[in-house]
């Protein structure tokens, strides 16, 4: 029982050390907002499959599934038969068009001297021309194969797989050391910043809602920020309800594709009403409330200073008018009157121990850190934060608590 009332003692004495913030409530202006069920998608160019442009095998992955990859980064490592011919080819093509040059020049020598005719030197010039050509041809390829054909000395038969641009590694199409053709996808990526909130909005606002309107979700316990940009003309058939799409930027936010959210949408502004901040809600027997202080510090220490100053003139008053048992009588009442103070002080009375009283509002409108009250005036203060302090007080004093 000791250890139980101490604990309860601790445990009162943490909570009035806590200090609480207080708030004025005040004017804001809301818009209309229509609360609205949601799902993060991703549209289908959103995805990228990574082929391979040559037929092999599959030697190594250089990414994960979920790691993010960056426009020219190393994919997969592909042994190729295919590209050692190639390579092998422009090898050999290099080099005989470096002997039709040299026969070509011998011979425009020769037709310059009259050792030789006309059309002997249009032949070499035709075979120049055709190795140019099937160079030309053959580097292109190679280019395209992400192959450095201007430092290329030997035939290779490694083929590595980039990546197009910057996204997230969502799947891998093949396994590892896998024998894949020509055009065969290896990995699926997923652009970054290419979510999309997918809502369904009642038709009754369909004539109110528009472009560029805000659509508001709490996802991984952080508010994210949306626009509309699409309101598809054709309803949902399931839910009859039309469907507006926004776009999310998802490079601060760790979004899932397919999961399911609630949403608020913000139509025009409307008018002003009385607002506090949403932290300051609190759900108390079945109930929103907000706990409003009972007075401020500044006139508790009045209320107290005067108190103490009549106490002291009628003390005083009683002294000079009264002698004897008149006296003694007096001070055995005071006496009397300052035991049932200090027996109402330890018993906690709700006027010292909890200045607050519950206040239940009814939310009529809200946005991203303010809510439109009714139930409160303008001016009148509140717990704007840790109103859990003082919920868990006015719990304990309901059960009787008061740390005895």
């Amino acid at each position: 029982m000791i250890k139980i009332f101490l604990l309860t003692v601790v445990v009162a004495l943490t909570l009035f050390a806590v200090e609480i913030p207080t708030k004025s409530a005040k004017i804001r202006e809301f818009s209309n907002s229509v609360e609205l069920n949601s799902q993060i998608v991703q549209l289908s160019n959103a995805k990228q499959s990574i082929m391979s442009l040559v037929g092999g095998h599959i030697e190594n992955y250089y990414v994960k599934v979920g790691e993010s990859v960056k426009k020219g980064q190393k994919i997969a490592l592909i042994e190729s038969i295919v590209l050692s011919d190639m390579t092998a080819n422009f090898i050999s093509l290099k080099t005989q068009l470096q002997t039709q040059e040299k026969n070509y020049e011998a011979s425009k020598s020769l037709y310059e001297k009259g050792m030789t005719s006309m059309q002997k030197l249009n032949q070499e010039s035709i075979k120049r021309d055709e190795a140019v050509a099937k160079l030309t041809s053959l580097r292109s390829q190679l280019n395209t194969l992400g192959v450095e054909t201007d430092t290329l000395k030997v035939a290779s038969s490694n083929y590595i797989l980039y990546a197009h641009s910057e996204g997230v590694v969502s799947q891998i199409l093949q396994p590892l050391h896998s024998s894949i053709k020509e055009e065969t996808p290896i990995i699926l990526v997923t652009k970054e910043q290419a979510f999309y909130l997918k809502s369904f909005l009642p038709l009754k606002y369909a004539s109110r809602v528009k472009i560029g309107q805000k659509i508001v979700i709490d996802a991984s316990d952080k508010m994210i920020v949306s626009k509309v940009t699409q309101i598809l003309p054709e309803v949902d058939e399931k839910t009859q309800r039309v469907i507006l799409l926004s776009n999310i930027d998802s490079s601060s936010n760790k979004l899932y594709e397919n999961a399911y959210t609630s949403a608020r949408l913000y139509l025009d502004k409307t008018k002003k009403q009385v607002a506090v901040e949403k932290s300051a809600l609190s759900f108390f027997n079945n109930e929103w409330v907000v706990f409003i202080s009972k007075h401020d510090e500044h006139e508790a220490h009045d209320h107290e200073e005067s108190h103490n100053e009549h106490d002291g003139h009628k003390h005083e008053e009683t002294h000079d008018e009264h002698d004897g048992h008149e006296h003694e009588e007096a001070h055995e009442n005071h006496e009397e009157h300052k035991e049932k103070l200090d027996a109402n002080k330890g018993h906690g009375h709700d006027e010292d121990e909890l200045p607050y009283e519950v206040r239940v509002v009814n939310i009529v409108a809200q946005d991203e850190e303010f809510a439109a009250v009714e139930g409160l005036e303008v001016g009148e203060r509140y717990v704007s934060d840790k109103s859990y302090y003082v919920k868990s007080q006015l719990l304990k004093s309901s059960l009787g608590g008061h740390g005895h």
